[in-house]
């Protein structure tokens, strides 16, 4: 089953994890020191998000780090942009329609 993006940001955990490792690479035990969870549930956590491509997976030695995926994070950010254009939009026409009263009021 090919996961969605969005399916996986849905989840509080996962996003905790994609912030705790947006600064540095990090294992899954660094990872699990964080969180009230049991490590195989952050391993769960990081598979998912893995297979989103939203987190890659590095090899050093016997060690496994994960990483954020910049380009996935900014697929997200561009489609989000187009929700921050309309609530910019319906604020700034709320903004007009507000100096309208005010000014009606004086």
């Amino acid at each position: 089953m090919r996961r969605d993006v969005f399916q996986a940001i849905a989840d509080p955990t996962r996003r905790a994890i994609i912030l705790l490792i947006a600064s540095q690479a990090m294992t899954p035990n660094a990872i699990a020191e964080h969180f009230d969870i049991t490590r195989q549930a952050v391993s769960k956590h990081l598979k998912i998000l893995t297979e989103c491509q939203l987190v890659k997976q590095e090899q050093a030695g016997r060690e496994i780090f994960y990483q954020l995926d910049g380009a996935k994070i900014q697929e997200i950010d561009k489609w989000l942009e187009e929700f921050k254009k309309i609530w910019e939009s319906r604020f700034n026409e709320l903004d007009k329609v507000l100096l309208t009263l005010k000014n009606n009021k004086l």
